[in-house]
């Protein structure tokens, strides 16, 4: 009487065999260089499905200044319409319901000529409806309750990925500010000492021409 049935067991294994599964298969990450436009496409196949994602900026070639204008961020729709727009940043997280089917494309504008290397990752998330349960006769709570959990560890792997790409990028500038320190340090040792030297050499200069003044 206290073991639980057999089916409702199987289905809590399907269920944490299906969620295991989809931990596995993370949303798409990609590295993109932006010289100056660069866009990535993802196809979205379901209308009114969740696309989410989050980009940063790595500075490899160059140290950002504070009147750096940052880069643009463009998101368009198969129709042509743009859904989204971020301007001016070092990297930010976006989200939006697409309003149809078909190919979206995310765009990066670089004012600079400098390449920059950005850091993207991007996941088109779906969860079935009230409306998909008629439509289907195969679909029960279960999967809805799975495509949820699923959507939930997707939003968890997008935040730590953002969170891991701007603490790369944290280091990164650390590490710069770190190495033009020592530069700036050493180059500033070196002058002292060539000056401290044309100050011995000048006044020894004085000295021998008074000397020689005196003798005569």
């Amino acid at each position: 009487m206290g073991t639980p049935p057999r089916p409702r067991r199987a289905n809590l294994l399907l269920l944490i065999g299906l969620i295991l599964t989809s931990a596995l298969s993370p949303a798409s990450s990609l590295s993109v260089t932006v010289n100056d436009v660069e866009c990535v496409y993802e196809y979205v196949l379901y209308e009114g499905d969740t696309v989410s994602g989050n980009f940063v900026v790595v500075d490899h070639d160059i140290f950002w200044s504070s009147d750096h204008p940052g880069i643009d961020f463009i998101v368009t729709s198969p129709g042509g319409n743009v859904v989204q727009t971020l301007k001016g940043t070092s990297g930010d997280k976006f989200e939006f319901k697409a309003p149809r089917s078909g190919m979206y494309k995310f765009c990066f504008h670089n004012p600079y000529s400098t390449p920059e290397t950005v850091s993207f990752n991007i996941h088109a998330g779906h969860i079935p409806n009230d409306h998909d349960l008629a439509k289907d006769e195969h679909l029960d709570p279960i999967n809805v309750k799975i495509a949820e959990l699923r959507e939930a560890l997707e939003s968890v792997t997008l935040e730590q990925k953002y969170l891991k790409a701007r603490d790369s990028r944290h280091r990164h500038t650390n590490e710069s500010t770190r190495k033009r320190v020592i530069y700036y340090t050493v180059a500033e040792y070196l002058l002292l000492a060539c000056v401290s030297t044309l100050q011995v050499v000048y006044i020894r200069r004085l000295f021998s021409k008074s000397v020689g003044y005196n003798r005569v």
